[in-house]
């Protein structure tokens, strides 16, 4: 049964890294992930059947207003953190959740139907090296989609308010 489900995972890689799947999947993933997320009352993110994920309510940098966002995450050890990766889907800009998290880094997430204030961080350096490195066992696609782009995608660091 595991060579079933890694060859999943692995068919699941192959077409998140291709440049069809980047045009359809910001416009349709979010959505599915939001109205399954209020269905389920914060039981059940869609996306996460496959990776990780949590919702992001983060401020608007601009509006103020509070902005829901569903994304896959790779937990840090231990329940003291989670990375989020602003790869766009290798698309070019960065997305709009990043500049949010930049502007008011004070946010709240929902994980596995709990929700909790957090504190993002911008990662750089040595400590977002160490991070990407392990991002790109966790997820390959990763490495394709920053070969696509010339800006470098930004990793986050949440961690528990």
């Amino acid at each position: 049964m595991a060579g079933v489900k890694d060859f999943g995972v692995r068919l699941v890689q192959k077409v998140s890294s291709t440049r069809a799947f980047a045009r359809v999947a910001p416009h349709v993933i979010p959505a599915l992930d939001r109205a399954v997320h209020r269905a389920t009352r914060g039981r059940v993110l869609l996306s996460a059947q496959l990776l990780p994920g949590v919702v992001l309510t983060a401020t608007g940098a601009r509006s103020g207003q509070p902005r829901r966002t569903p994304l896959a995450c790779m937990p840090e050890g231990g329940g003291r953190g989670w990375l989020l990766v602003g790869s766009n889907f290798g698309r070019p800009g960065h997305p709009a959740w990043s500049h949010n998290l930049l502007a008011r880094p004070d946010a709240s997430i929902s994980w596995k139907g709990e929700e909790f204030p957090v504190t993002a961080t911008l990662l750089t350096g040595e400590e977002r090296a160490a991070a990407w490195k392990a991002l790109l066992v966790f997820w390959p696609p990763y490495a394709t989609y920053q070969n696509r782009i010339e800006r470098e995608i930004r990793i986050f660091r949440l961690v528990r308010r």
